[in-house]
Parts: C-alpha cells; sequence; structure tokens
C-alpha cells in the first residue's frame, strides 16, 4: 500500500527512480509524483493516475528529469481524495524541504491546527503535509539540522509511518525513518550511491546490499559518508546489520506472461517444490523445521492454536484449523487480525499465535502479533519476505520461499501457505502420536506428488477460459464448498471480486438453504467443489437441490466423477489425492477462472482498484 523510491548518487536518477516505482505499482495506488533536485532547483511532479501519467508529464518539462537526487511515491489515498494536489512529494510552505511519506498521520488535525496558528498554510487535504511542515517548524524553532528536526517532529506524531524526506540546503542527504511501514536502503559500493525504496525491488540490479529499518527508527544517508541509523525517542545510535538480499531481478519481470498473475498461477509447482524442499524427505520420513524443532515442546503442550490473519492469509489459516485438528488433535481458532485487536482477546502462556501474511508488513497482522507477545504468547510467523516485520517481530518461524508475489491477487502464496502449514500440522501429528507412521509417510508421499498434479491442472487451461467465456457477464456467483474446502469455496469467492469486481460469496455448502438458496435462478452460476472425499454425498444433494431451482452448476470434481458429471452444466477435473490436500488442487481452477474472466472484462488483473498488495496501514 503506497510505494517510496530514492536515489541519490552519481547516476541520474530519473530513470531509476520512475522505475522503481513501476517495479512499486503492485502495491496498489491511485496517483504517483516524483521530486528531482539538480543541485540548484527541486522540482516536483506529480499526478492522479498511473506511473505511466507521470511520465507523460516529465517528458513535457525537461527540468523535471534532472539531477543525481530523487525522491518518488506511488500513493493509495487515505486523507484526502486522489488528485494532483493531494499527491506526494509534498513541499513544506517554504518549499526548501520535500516528503514522501506511507501511512497515517492520526493527530495530523491536532497538529495543523496549531502549524496554522504559527501562520502556516496547506495546499492539499493531506496528513503528509502537515508533517513535513512540522518538520520545517521544528527545524526552524529548535535551530538544527533536518535529521534532529525530522527525529525531534516525530516525537510528536500518533500514527504510522515511513518516509524519506530531502532539504535544499543538504543537498547531499536524504532522511529515512520508520515506524509500522517497511523501507528499505540499498548500499551502493564504497558509499557512491544510495537507494530508498519501500522494499528491495527497484534497486535489486545495483545493490544486493540492504539494510531494513526497525520501528522507531530513523537513518542519515550522506552520500560518500555512509548511514547512521538512531532510535527515534532516545537518539541512541543503532547498530545496523546489513543483509544480502536473495531476490533477483528475473523474479520480478513477467517471463513472457501477460500479467504477473498468471505468471504466479504457473509459478505454484515450483512454489511448492521449494517450499518443502530442504524440509521434507519422504523416503526417510522426515520434516526438519528449524522454526518448530527448536519450540517443538511448545507446540506439544500448547492449549491451543491461535492463527491471525487478513484476506487470503486467513483462508489459508482455515485450511490450517481442520489440518491441526485432525492431523494433530490441537484446538484452533482463527482469528481476522483487523478485530482480534481489538476485541480484548484472552490468550495466555499455553498460547501459541500463528500469523500469517505474504509480505511480512500487515499492519493488523503485526499489530496483533505485538499484541499476543505482549500477553506472554508464544509467536510463530509465517510469511513469504525474508526480513519483513513479522519475520523479525515474532518469537520463531518459517518462511514459503513463493518467490516474489507481484500480483495483487495471491495465487502462490496461498498454495505455499497451506503446504507450509501442512508440514508443520503433519511434524506435530507424528511427535505426538495422533498419526501412525504408516499414515505419516504416505502423507508425505502424497504431498510430494502435489506439484505434478497442479501441473497437470494447468494444462485444462482452455476449458476453463471457455467456462470463463459463458459466465462472464453474471453480476452474482456463489462458491460453494464442505470441510477443507470450504476455505477454498471463501478463496474463490474472493479471487473473483478482487479482479472482475463481480459480486460473489463463498458459503459452507451445507448453509445454502439457510439464506443463500433464495438467490438461486437460471442467471446464477454456482461453483461448488465437489472431490469424492469429504461429504461428498451431502455435496451431491446440494447439486441436486441447486439443480431442482433451475441454478447453473459448475463443479470441480475429482478424476473419473460420473455422478454430478450427470447433473452439472460444467465439470473440472482433478486428480485424485488425500483429502487434506485437496486445497492444493481445487484452488487452482478458481485462481484460472477469475483470471479469464478479468481479462475478458478488460480489467486491470494485476492492479485492481482500490486494492493494495501490502495493506500497512489500518
Amino acid at each position: 500500500m503506497c510505494g517510496i523510491t530514492g536515489y541519490i548518487g552519481y547516476r541520474d536518477a530519473y530513470p531509476i527512480v520512475v522505475k522503481g516505482l513501476q517495479r512499486l505499482e503492485y502495491r496498489g495506488y491511485d496517483s504517483a509524483g516524483i521530486m528531482m533536485f539538480d543541485g540548484e532547483t527541486i522540482c516536483v511532479s506529480k499526478t492522479k493516475g498511473k506511473v505511466s501519467e507521470l511520465e507523460k508529464i516529465t517528458d513535457l518539462n525537461e527540468q523535471a528529469k534532472k539531477g543525481n537526487i530523487g525522491i518518488g511515491h506511488t500513493r493509495w489515498a487515505t486523507h484526502g481524495v486522489p488528485n494532483d494536489v493531494n499527491s506526494h512529494p509534498h513541499n513544506s510552505m517554504s518549499g526548501d524541504l520535500v516528503i514522501v511519506h506511507n501511512g497515517i498521520i492520526e493527530n495530523y488535525a491536532t497538529l495543523k491546527k496549531e502549524l496554522i496558528s504559527r501562520g502556516y498554510s496547506f495546499k492539499s487535504d493531506t496528513d503528509t503535509e502537515v508533517l513535513i511542515n512540522l518538520i520545517e517548524e521544528v527545524k526552524k524553532q529548535e535551530g538544527c539540522k533536518l535529521g534532529k528536526a525530522v527525529q525531534l517532529a516525530l516525537t510528536q506524531v500518533v500514527g504510522a509511518y515511513a518516509i524519506a524526506v530531502f532539504d535544499k540546503s543538504k543537498p547531499n542527504e536524504i532522511i529515512v525513518a520508520k515506524l509500522g511501514s517497511p523501507i528499505a536502503i540499498g548500499i551502493g559500493k564504497d558509499n557512491a550511491e544510495f537507494f530508498v525504496a519501500s522494499d528491495a525491488s527497484p534497486f535489486i540490479e545495483y545493490t544486493k546490499d540492504a539494510i531494513y529499518l526497525e520501528d522507531e527508527e530513523m537513518a542519515i544517508i550522506k552520500l560518500n559518508k555512509g548511514i547512521k541509523v538512531r532510535k527515534i525517542h532516545d537518539d541512541s545510535l543503532v547498530d545496523t546489520k546489513i543483509q544480502e538480499l536473495q531476490l533477483s531481478l528475473e523474479q520480478i519481470e513477467k517471463g513472457g506472461y501477460d500479467h504477473f498473475m498468471l505468471k504466479e498461477i504457473h509459478e505454484q509447482p515450483k512454489a511448492i517444490i521449494d517450499t518443502y524442499r530442504g524440509r521434507m524427505i519422504p523416503n526417510e520420513g522426515i520434516i526438519r523445521m528449524a522454526g518448530v524443532d527448536d519450540n517443538i515442546e511448545k507446540f506439544l503442550n500448547a492449549d491451543r492454536i491461535i492463527i491471525v490473519a487478513c484476506g487470503t492469509s486467513w483462508h489459508a489459516g482455515l485450511v490450517a484449523e481442520y489440518l491441526f485438528e485432525d492431523l494433530a488433535r490441537i484446538p484452533v481458532e482463527v482469528e481476522y487480525a483487523s478485530e482480534f485487536r481489538y476485541r480484548n482477546p484472552i490468550i495466555t502462556e499455553k498460547d501459541i499465535v500463528i500469523a500469517i501474511s505474504q509480505s511480512g508488513e500487515t499492519a493488523d497482522t503485526l499489530a496483533a502479533v505485538k499484541l499476543a507477545k505482549s500477553k506472554g504468547a508464544f509467536v510463530f510467523g509465517i510469511c513469504n519476505v525474508v526480513g519483513s516485520s513479522i519475520a523479525r517481530e515474532t518469537h520463531a518461524g518459517a518462511y514459503t520461499h513463493a518467490g516474489p508475489e507481484i500480483g495483487v491477487a495471491s495465487t502462490k502464496a496461498f498454495t505455499t501457505q497451506i503446504t507450509l502449514l501442512s508440514l508443520i500440522a503433519l511434524k506435530l501429528g507424528k511427535e505426538k502420536g495422533t498419526i501412525s507412521k504408516s499414515a505419516f509417510h504416505s502423507y508425505l508421499q502424497t504431498l510430494q506428488l502435489i506439484p505434478n498434479k497442479v501441473e497437470e491442472l494447468l494444462k485444462i487451461d482452455e476449458q476453463i477460459k471457455y467456462i470463463a467465456s459463458v459466465y462472464k457477464d453474471a453480476t452474482n456467483c456463489l462458491y460453494l464448498g464442505r470441510g477443507f474446502n470450504f476455505p477454498v469455496a471463501l478463496e474463490g469467492a474472493l479471487k473473483l471480486k478482487e479482479i472482475s469486481y463481480i459480486h460473489a460469496e463463498g458459503y459452507p455448502a451445507a448453509e445454502m438453504k439457510h439464506g443463500p438458496i433464495a438467490l438461486i435462478d437460471e442467471n446464477m452460476p454456482i461453483f461448488v467443489i465437489a472431490t469424492n472425499k469429504g461429504h461428498y454425498d451431502k455435496v451431491v444433494s446440494n447439486i441436486q437441490e441447486i439443480k431442482s431451482r433451475s441454478g447453473k452448476i459448475i463443479a470441480v470434481v475429482t478424476e473419473g466423477d460420473v455422478i454430478v458429471k450427470e447433473i452439472a452444466d460444467h465439470v473440472i477435473e482433478i486428480p485424485e489425492t488425500e483429502e487434506a490436500f485437496t486445497p492444493l488442487l481445487t484452488t487452482v481452477p478458481f485462481q484460472l477462472l477469475s483470471y479469464h474472466i478479468a481479462v475478458m472484462l478488460d480489467k486491470n488483473v494485476d492492479q485492481p482498484r482500490n486494492l493494495a498488495k501490502s495493506v500497512t496501514v489500518e
């Protein structure tokens, strides 16, 4: 949500900053802007709309591309509607200071009122313009340098932020700071250049060395001198750790696919293998996970597991509830992180809290982690981004190794999260003795075959494209599943809503009679998961109820099914597998279906309206 890029060094800054903004488009945004400084003049260009619109503006102004210092921003509107004026960067009233900002300043109205009383005027409706003028006022009143002014100003701020600040009078310096929103600093050779970004993707081709700021830290970046990181509230120096980035440029390009989402759907077989590689050794009957192994007694003695997550990760958590309770016989509660943190939950030292987040930066999930830790629970993180905030904040954890997921609608994040959670559930079941040794070996052998089965499913893309063409003009859809596949029904509906803007709901199939059945008519497509495992006969009865009311049935069934084939309007077959692993297969046709419908409706598949990849504000 929102994106920051910045550069200071010996190269032309403009192409680096603009390309960085393009790399961050996946985060979701409604406007874009850039500041360039050529040694004498600050030039700010910004506009509502896409980065491509920003480029059209800068193409008309030679000054807009000059300089070796630049900062850029893609904005997802919070305070103030999306328009040119509210877009970032923002100048201070004098014009000498410039800021880009991700996050929300909650007490901005109070600060703005005080600044107005001191003679400040404002052009925009944003909280960010208040912050840059607060920094200018502190700098003026205290007679201090920019770094100190930023530090003192931030002690007066309530809210979340990642910021980059530039001062015309300090042309070899950029100040960055973080609280609740991610920021990374790329370090060039011999401190001759530095990069700033919300994640490492904007500067991966220039350097592999990066620093990730922790909450309530700020960095003073000085060209040819290096970086000093300080704590905002006590001014103490921080001993920073330079991390070597594992990301590669090839990973964040489309690789010949029309959209990142399609590429990421097709990457799932490899992503699943990468998630269990080195952790699962089927022939030897071994699951080896350091984060679990080192804390095995905590898991085995836990009274319950609480899973906190948002969106698609929450759906993966629902699948995990079935996995943990079925295989390891541990009670599980699955909570929306956004609700969990606000309802004074009962948490004890005997609880394990598992936080799931693709980005590792989801604001509500991160807040839930901090709350759980404060109550004494052991907190285990599952995320995809190495060095992310949740990875650093949790007691232990595991990475999914899905690789970068650029499309806003999660695909491979979901299947790799389920893969990882399956490994944990199986390991705990073996350790507790709740599954037999032979069953454990069978599960491992079956899980090892899942990537090949996903590959098989990807080959029926043309069939799914045809089904998409039949139902692309529907205005409402219903997704039904039971047991392990109820969460997949929720996820399938979410995918369709996210990228095609068609209203869809997921339901447990048996709940259809408790309300949704009233909606069914000849214009209502019903997507039903009817695999031969898990309440098959009951689901068949649900399908017959739909058919008797003229509903259009698209059924996902196991290969060789004959009963549902006679009833349904369309059938999508998946390979046979264990019931616990069916979500890894049943979700794939729904991903492809949503993708093709969105493309046919000419929607922006990778960057759907109003959505952000990483929700870093509440």
